[in-house]
């Protein structure tokens, strides 16, 4: 009969082995982006934490083929890009996400990607459970309007990203919004590479991301704050499934 310790401690040792990398996805368009400037610098605080890597994913340089139902077969197409970073998301240790936001919402190109991971990130059978096991995620927005316009509204437009990764299994670690990313009244351009302070802060918080997901990487576990609210609201959504497949049943 296998020793449950001898079997715990091997996995143990190769999650240690095991190389951590956290990938960055950026979905602003624009060259420069300030959503991407903010990724920089998240990301340069993330290379303090000896023992991670990270990837960068410009969403603009790659062609993902539309999501369509058919899509959620995990088999991948040769001439598809999301072929080239499948695997790169699944086996990362943590998710950032870098984006404007546009109209209320986020880039088409991003909310695709999402949709796509759900080949991978939703179990076969009903692709109704997520696949993520609490991977940690960042979320870095940017955008012409004020603060109060996104604490008001825009906060509640956007909020189908977070639902949707959080729905896939994954746990929101950060969330930010910089305000008023314009040089003049209707003119859009780059302006958080003069915003020290916050620059300083990405690279803070890219630090104390980079922490959390080596210890996700290590020990397959989050630190215990973070795992309750993701237990919390897994619960939340397994009560939910239960109450709403019955009800849509009748209709």
């Amino acid at each position: 009969m296998p020793c449950p310790y001898k079997k715990n401690l091997i996995q143990h040792i190769l999650s240690i082995m095991k190389p951590c990398t956290i990938v960055v996805v950026i979905a602003g368009t624009n060259n420069p982006s300030n959503s991407a400037v903010l990724a920089q610098h998240f990301t340069e605080g993330i290379k303090t934490v000896d023992g991670i890597e990270v990837k960068i994913v410009h969403l603009n340089n790659l062609h993902i083929t539309h999501f369509t139902i058919e899509r959620y077969n995990p088999a991948c197409e040769a001439d598809d890009d999301f072929c080239t970073i499948e695997n790169t998301l699944r086996d990362a240790a943590g998710i950032v996400i870098a984006s404007p936001i546009w109209n209320f919402s986020v880039p088409s190109h991003l909310k695709n990607l999402i949709d796509r991971m759900g080949a991978f990130a939703l179990d076969q059978e009903t692709h109704s459970k997520g696949q993520l096991q609490s991977k940690p995620f960042a979320l870095i927005y940017t955008g012409g309007a004020p603060m109060i316009a996104w604490k008001a509204l825009m906060y509640l437009t956007t909020l189908h990203i977070a639902e949707a990764l959080k729905y896939y299994g994954g746990t929101i670690l950060y969330r930010h919004f910089e305000p008023k990313c314009v040089q003049g009244k209707g003119k859009f351009g780059l302006v958080v590479d003069k915003r020290l302070e916050i620059l300083k802060a990405m690279n803070r918080a890219g630090a104390a991301f980079g922490n959390v997901a080596l210890q996700y990487a290590q020990s397959g576990t989050l630190p215990f704050g973070s795992r309750f609210w993701h237990g919390w609201f897994s619960f939340l959504y397994r009560v939910g499934n239960r109450v709403m497949y019955p009800i849509s049943t009748f209709q």
